[in-house]
């Protein structure tokens, strides 16, 4: 029998002290795996602080205690990995700690036991050493687009009664974005006053159902200038567009847009209709500037 673990997920309790210390993410991380598996705390037993760092430390109380409780494989799956990725030096060191877990498997039995599945929706942008990145190991799997009958199906888990005509209103907003699929369910099925077609006409707005993930995708392109560079001729154009090939494959590998030989298109019209008021923001922005030193400058 397998036991499924999920971590990092908004869901989960773990907040902004849990996520940028790594002695307090690794305990907490632990902590869950114990819940998780139905077992007693036993972090104050196994956890050895007398060890040279946090990660041998957790390292220990897997090996040692948690993997022990069990003959069958367990399945440690790592929801939404990347909320650790803006806390780069801790990011490193887990994912670091992921991979040594990886390697010692293939020489202890205990280990061997742990089966990791690392779920990440963004870029992995954080700079990591080839030798010690758990995503270059394993099988990469990328979720492809929902069609129109799994969109149905998945609108009736949620106990919603798509129609055809609303499949289609909804793909010719988001397409099969899985996750936009389901955070419009979602929305849906805990606000029953509110229509598709309201959530829909909305939905690219700082006010619409996916303000968070837009306004989240739009922070993250800021410290990146070349990315919005080229998200802007992508917005800008209709049709495809080629691009720098690094530039093209980052904004595939967040998710903006489709690849298509070499040349990319912007995922859904979502995406376009939020961007596209963004640089018009922009636009206007060093609009009013211009003319601000003008005026305090003036020719």
């Amino acid at each position: 029998m397998l036991s499924f673990i999920n971590s990092f997920s908004q869901n989960s309790n773990a907040n902004h002290s849990e996520l940028a210390n790594l002695n307090s993410l690794l305990k907490w991380f632990g902590l869950c795996m114990s819940e998780s598996l139905g077992l007693p705390n036993r972090l104050a037993d196994y956890w050895y602080e007398g060890l040279a760092n946090s990660k041998m430390a957790c390292t220990n109380y897997f090996e040692r205690y948690l993997l022990r409780q069990t003959n069958t494989p367990v399945v440690l799956c790592l929801d939404e990995v990347d909320r650790i990725f803006p806390y780069r030096d801790v990011a490193s060191e887990f994912l670091g700690m992921l991979r040594a877990w990886h390697e010692k498997a293939k020489m202890g039995k205990i280990l061997q036991r742990l089966r990791l599945v690392v779920v990440h929706a963004t870029e992995v942008y954080i700079p990591l050493n080839v030798n010690e990145s758990p995503f270059n190991v394993g099988v990469p799997i990328e979720l492809p687009e929902f069609t129109p009958k799994q969109i149905r199906e998945l609108a009736q888990r949620y106990e919603l009664d798509f129609t055809t005509s609303e499949v289609e209103q909804l793909q010719g907003l988001v397409g099969g974005h899985p996750y936009l699929v389901g955070e419009c369910f979602n929305h849906l099925k805990f606000n029953g006053s509110v229509s598709l077609e309201k959530a829909l006409q909305d939905a690219a707005t700082e006010a619409g159902i996916y303000r968070n993930h837009l306004r989240h995708l739009w922070q993250m392109l800021q410290h990146q200038p070349a990315l919005v560079e080229a998200l802007q001729e992508v917005v800008e154009v209709s049709g495809s567009i080629r691009l720098e090939s690094l530039l093209a494959y980052k904004l595939h590998s967040i998710g903006l847009v489709h690849l298509q030989g070499n040349e990319v298109t912007l995922r859904c019209r979502l995406y376009q209709e939020y961007f596209q008021e963004r640089f018009e923001d922009v636009r206007r922005m060093n609009h009013r500037d211009t003319e601000d030193t003008e005026r305090i400058y003036p020719h």
